[in-house]
């Protein structure tokens, strides 16, 4: 069992803030072992619901009968998105429980469609229900795998732990034909799982670029808008990220497009059929394939420290100063983080006008290693697994 991070946080919301938590994060990731974990350890009992198994649809056939008689129990119910309507029902539960003075720890609810679910959940548990996002296995979750192999196999838990290289890109194979054939019919019908397949193909070929939605629609024989709603698809189910740029007014030309990422390095490989690391290496996205990766265990880490929440977006103007992170809090530019392949780190002057343009007094480049040292104006050098721990700590 691979301890999750995010397990003390749905722990602390449950428990001193809230009546119900919306676990949200793609399928296979976790979601379902955790949200066991801690039912199994739930001081007063609690009751598992699949909403994908007819026998537990059953029980809620009278949703609000058998929902209430389970008061006092952490109710767990997964894979909600395909019974929207209980949200309704959810909500005269969690008034009444507030009402009796039982305010915290009654719903633990799981789903795969960030946006949909949120969207569906907000309209009925407004103020009532905390999101907390569980992507995949982080570089400090995974203590026994190196960070080549993590960055290589991806953090889904059956791929990182397969038993060889071509056994985890086996799995990731079928991961993305059961995504196609499965969630997108389910999610956007209308939508052609052959079109999505494409399009998400050439986003792992572009990682990190800028998204051009008239040159995707001319390779994928489609209009730029409909580009726009498949992509908006990808980002829904949390597959892709769409990394925006910052937007502060500081008299610059500043790029205004958002970066593109497939979110899990793992699935980029399987996408370009990278098998090993030595594939991935050898392979013209590897930069920007290690830089995606980065980009993920930061942010991860950053929702993590709910004390410090942090805003992530990169910075670049028309004249080339760049900055490939930004993280920034109460709309303040806050640190400064530059992506490196190498493991003999260097910083362009573009990173350090750009620092100069937003005042970073945290600045830091991520590389392959694992000791901190000092750069040229005030840049530190440093592992990601440090960089990681110290975004968890600050």
């Amino acid at each position: 069992m691979i301890t999750r991070q995010v397990e003390s946080v749905v722990i602390q919301r449950l428990t001193e803030t809230t009546p119900a938590v919306v676990l949200l994060g793609p399928r296979q990731v976790g979601k379902t072992t955790l949200a066991r974990r801690i039912a199994d350890q739930w001081p007063t009992g609690s009751v598992y619901l699949d909403m994908e198994r007819p026998a537990d649809r059953r029980r809620l056939d009278d949703a609000d009968t058998y929902l209430r008689t389970q008061t006092g129990k952490l109710v767990v119910i997964d894979e909600i998105h395909r019974m929207p309507g209980l949200f309704e029902i959810l909500r005269g539960i969690i008034d009444d429980y507030r009402a009796a003075g039982q305010r915290y720890g009654h719903f633990l609810l799981l789903g795969s469609a960030a946006l949909d679910l949120m969207q569906q959940s907000a309209e009925s548990l407004a103020g009532r229900v905390a999101y907390i996002e569980m992507g995949p296995i982080s570089i400090t979750e995974a203590v026994s795998e190196t960070e080549n192999t993590l960055w290589t196999r991806g953090g889904f838990p059956e791929s990182l732990l397969a038993s060889s290289d071509t056994n985890s890109l086996d799995w990731r194979i079928d991961f993305i034909r059961s995504y196609l054939e499965r969630d997108v019919p389910m999610f956007a019908p209308r939508m052609p799982a052959e079109t999505i397949k494409r399009l998400w193909t050439m986003l792992a070929h572009q990682q990190g670029s800028m998204l051009n939605q008239a040159r995707l629609a001319a390779s994928l024989g489609i209009s730029a808008p409909t580009v726009i709603r498949y992509i908006d698809l990808l980002v829904d189910l949390q597959l892709v990220r769409r990394l925006h740029p910052w937007s502060g007014n500081l008299g610059k030309r500043l790029v205004k497009s958002p970066k593109v990422y497939v979110r899990d390095s793992g699935i980029v490989h399987a996408l370009l059929g990278l098998r090993q690391w030595n594939d991935v290496l050898g392979h013209p996205v590897a930069g920007l394939s290690y830089e995606g990766f980065v980009i993920e265990n930061l942010i991860q880490a950053a929702a993590q420290n709910t004390q410090v929440p942090r805003l992530a977006t990169y910075y670049r103007t028309q004249d080339g100063a760049e900055i490939d992170l930004v993280f920034e809090r109460a709309g303040q530019p806050e640190m400064a983080i530059e992506i490196k392949g190498s493991s003999a780190p260097s910083v362009e002057r573009g990173f350090h006008i750009a620092c100069e343009d937003l005042e970073m007094k945290q600045r830091y480049v991520v590389y392959p290693g694992t000791e901190t040292f000092p750069l040229r104006e005030g840049v530190q050098a440093m592992g990601l697994k440090d960089l990681v721990v110290k975004l968890g700590e600050s």
